[in-house]
């Protein structure tokens, strides 16, 4: 997957860059911290649990994660947020980080969240690049595309490329529903069906 590498890092760049148009730090909470735990129920394989913490001070972003790249596996990253347009909202947050671990290796990666009346889309996409054996590097995605009819309701699509598990099919894609109460989010994902034996994914956020 290396073929992706010059493009991502070129948005990286002009993303870290900024435009006039970006949205001042006035604008911003002064910080937001959260966290989510995802369960993983995956036809015949060990469950396991990932862990994402981030947490915005205006517009850096820091991130920790567990499992996420590679089981038995922790990766760190910074960022910086941008933030464009009213009525249709873009926000990007380009990043860069390592994971060490089972696997040890840098990570550039890029945020996206586009919104539009009650729909939105999430795109979160890296690149692994794998210290030890670059062979081994490999690109990793994840996105969504919801509605909210309700503001405690939203749901919709999912698709995502990992190497923390393995099926069938090497893109995974389902649908999704969820439900926020005060500060917290409960998820439920079902990935593969029809196709093959769905994966199923449990995922509880907690934000601050």
């Amino acid at each position: 997957m290396s073929h992706r590498a010059p493009s991502i890092a070129c948005a990286l760049v002009a993303l870290a860059a900024g435009t006039a148009r970006a949205a001042t730090d006035d604008e911003t909470p002064a910080w937001k911290l959260s966290a989510t735990a995802l369960a993983y129920f995956v036809p015949d394989q060990p469950d396991f649990v990932m862990l994402i913490a981030p947490v915005d001070l205006r517009r850096l972003h820091l991130e920790v994660r567990y499992n996420y790249e590679a089981l038995r596996s922790g990766s760190l990253f910074a960022g910086v947020t941008g933030r464009w347009g009213e009525t249709l909202r873009l926000v990007a947050t380009p990043m860069i980080g390592g994971v060490f671990g089972d696997l040890d290796g840098v990570v550039p990666a890029l945020r996206l969240t586009l919104t539009w009346w009650k729909l939105d889309l999430f795109s979160e996409s890296e690149l692994v690049v794998d210290v030890a054996a670059a062979g081994a590097s490999f690109f990793y995605e994840w996105s969504e595309l919801g509605v909210s009819p309700f503001d405690w309701l939203r749901f919709g699509v999912a698709v995502q490329r990992s190497r923390v598990f393995h099926t069938s099919l090497e893109v995974q894609r389902g649908l999704f529903v969820g439900a926020t109460v005060r500060r917290l989010t409960l998820t439920l994902y079902q990935f593969n069906a029809p196709w093959t034996t769905p994966t199923w994914v449990g995922a509880v956020s907690l934000t601050l």
